[in-house]
This record gives C-alpha cells, structure tokens and sequence, in this order.
C-alpha cells in the first residue's frame, strides 16, 4: 500500500497505480461513443461494398486487399466507418487476441463481423485511445479477460467497457497524440523507403539475370544449362539421436515452423522427414509454382517434411547467385511450366521429368559471383534499412509506455 506521504508531489495513488492528480481513472466504457460488432455477409460473394474481416487487421492496419463484400444495397449506413474509428479484435487466438487497427478514413470501407468498431466519445481524443489499446498493460488485460475455447477465445462488450485506464486532460491527451504521431510518421517513411528499395532490387535482379544488364568486363554469351545440371536431388534423412529445427518452405522463406506458425504442426515421429543444409534448394511439393522454393541461407541445417523437393546446388556455381536465380521470373515460369493441376486449383503437382529437362541461360562462374556481389549489397541496403525500421519502432514503443503511464510528461502550450 502507498501512502500520501511517499508520494511525489502533484501525484496520487490509484488502481492502475501513480498517476498526476490531473489525471483521473475511468472505465473504458466511459469514454466510447461506440463498442459494438459489426453486420453480417455472405463470404461467398466477391464484390460490392468493401468490409473488414478479422485478417483485414492481421498485421495492425487496416489491409484493403484482405476485405470482404456485401452487395451493393441500401440499409448499411449505420456500418460505414468514420476516420478516427478502430477495430478491435475480440475473437482471435490467444495471442492475436486485443489487435488494433486504426482507421484513417482513406478508403471507403463498412465495418464487418468479429471485429468490434470503437469509437470515442468527446472526452476522449482518438489516437490517444488507439495508441492506449497498443499499450502492455491493454494487451494484458485482453489475454486476462478473454474467455478461451478449442480454437479461439473472445471477449465480450461488456467486459472491454470495465477496463480501466488512466486519462490524462483532453489537451495533454492531444499532446500526447501528436508527440507518438511524429513517431509514426517517421515510422511510415522508413518503410516507404525499404518498399522502394525493394522494388528497385527485384528490378536489378530481373535485368541482370536476364542478362538484360551486364556488368563491365562481361561479354560471353550464357550457356543452356539443365535444371538436373544445376541441381541434384538430395535425400538424406534425419538422424534419429539428432535435434533438429522443423522448417517449412514458404512464400517469403524458408521459416522456423514453431516460431511461424506458433505452434508444432509437424509429424511426432519425424524419422522420415528430410534434412535440408544451408545452401540446398528447398520447394513445396505442392505450392512450388507460386514462388514456396528458397536456397536455405538463415540455418545451417534443419528438417522438413518429405513432401518437400531437397536439392544440392551443383559445383562451379556461386550459392548466392542461384539464391536469386530461384526468385526469378525465369525460374517461376520454369516452376509453372512443369506443374500439373491436380485435384485443387491452387495445389498441383510437379511433373519432375519435365523439370529435370528444363533448360536455363547460366552465365560464368565469374559472372555469377560478380551478379552475387551487386545484388547481396541491395540486399545489404534493405537490411540496413529494415534495422532502422526496428529501432524506431522499439523507441515508439518505450516512449509510448512512458507518455501513458506519465513517466514521462509533455508540455502543453497554453
């Protein structure tokens, strides 16, 4: 227990701990103009009026390209969301569970089931409550309220109105607002810069293993080369006394399958999966022709399932060349020319002799660690990029804490 005279001065004990006598304790409820679920539609249909859906706010912002629709149709008014509105995700798993996005009225877009639409009241400013609800101790109280079941848990409307936060006056909640939307700013732009530098490394890779671009010195024409002359299939098994990482092969790599998928989707008994060494070609033995083929580079070794293709990269070849050779249109349209529809449409079946024979234009092994050595410095440059792009959001975050809790106070210009 506190007590007044171990308080600091302009202070007071609360619920929610020390907080300035300016500030005071309300439930959220208190402070919403708005907490409620959003319509229903028939998932089947594929366009009309755009509506948010649990993964439209999957990464924290509202994702246009993950919407559903409703039909064109008078009577859904009431659901259209308003700039300064935030989603709230109420049923989800466990650790998804208490998601926010918030909605900055750039796009038309109506406010869908299994996500609850929050809008504050006039005592409240909008940022200040959506950068409240990104706060630990917000995230906790979703993980302490929500009621789990087989799949998912969920929380009630009622339950969210009872949590408690600490409110600071309208004018340093503004303040506060503004201070953490600089940050954001800052935050956008570096991630503007990594999507442009991105771009500009596909369309470097594009050219130069085309051979649309040369680099200086080089002049020889590339030689036909077979898919079975720069790959030979590998198929050793795991070791039975050896601990291996799981991985599965995806579109954006090769991932650490517990850490991806949060959770063990493996077989228990991994005796027949294959292992997979740091330089092999790794590709779903299913969706391969949309682009889930990788050379593993971020483990030395690992283990995936026997569904999965395993390839060395023959010798006389640069690793990190063939690394970007296998992200390639070329190789895509190589992958898609040598698929078989098979009992879905997304899923197909790799006919292995038709790729085996698939032939490719490969420039010299000089040539080659020359292309390597260009494109591993973009990729060196995004990196660097993405680094910084950590950094401002691990400052956002503890200055966030900071500015919320009062730790550390603005100033308001009166």
């Amino acid at each position: 227990m506190t007590h007044d005279t171990d308080l600091p001065q302009g202070y007071k004990a609360t619920a929610l701990g020390i907080i300035p006598q300016e500030w005071e304790v309300k439930f959220l409820g208190d402070l919403l103009s708005r907490c409620t679920n959003g319509l229903t539609y028939d998932v089947s249909i594929t366009c009309g009026i755009p509506v948010t859906r649990i993964e439209t706010i999957s990464t924290g912002e509202i994702n246009y390209a993950k919407v559903g629709y409703i039909p064109n149709e008078s009577g859904y008014e009431t659901f259209r969301m308003q700039k300064g509105d935030i989603l709230y995700s109420h049923i989800n798993s466990l650790s998804q569970i208490g998601k926010v996005a918030y909605y900055k009225g750039d796009q038309e877009i109506y406010h869908g089931m299994n996500l609850l639409l929050l809008r504050a009241n006039d005592c409240l400013d909008k940022q200040y409550l959506y950068y409240t609800l990104l706060t630990e101790h917000m995230r906790h109280m979703a993980q302490v309220i929500a009621k789990p079941a087989v799949n998912q848990a969920s929380i009630s409307t009622s339950d969210l109105k009872r949590v408690k936060i600490a409110v600071p006056p309208l004018a340093e909640q503004r303040k506060i607002a503004e201070v953490l939307r600089v940050w954001d700013e800052a935050i956008e732009k570096q991630a503007r810069l990594i999507e442009k530098l991105a771009l500009r490394k596909r369309g470097l890779m594009q050219r130069l293993l085309s051979a649309k671009l040369r680099l200086p010195g080089f002049s020889e024409p590339w030689q036909k080369v077979k898919f079975c002359e720069l790959f030979t299939k590998s198929i050793k098994t795991a070791d039975p006394l050896t601990k291996y990482e799981v991985l599965s092969v995806t579109k954006e790599g090769i991932v650490a399958q517990k850490s991806y998928f949060n959770k063990d989707i493996a077989s228990e008994d991994t005796s027949k999966y294959i292992v997979v060494e740091q330089g092999d070609l790794a590709m779903s033995g299913l969706n391969f022709w949309m682009g889930s083929c990788h050379i593993l580079t971020n483990f030395n070794e690992g283990i995936i399932s026997p569904a999965y293709k395993v390839f060395k990269v023959t010798e006389h070849n640069n690793i990190n060349f063939i690394r970007d050779f296998v992200r390639s249109s070329m190789f895509l349209q190589a992958l898609q020319g040598c698929s078989v529809i098979g009992a879905s449409i997304v899923r197909r079946n790799l006919d292995k002799e038709m790729l085996y024979e698939w032939t490719f234009k490969i420039p010299s092994l000089k040539e080659q660690t020359a292309i390597a050595k260009v494109l591993t410095a973009a990729d060196r440059e995004i990196e660097l990029a993405k680094e910084k792009l950590e950094r401002l959001r691990r400052q956002k975050r503890g200055l966030m804490q900071q500015l919320l809790s009062s730790k550390k106070r603005v100033k308001i210009n009166i």
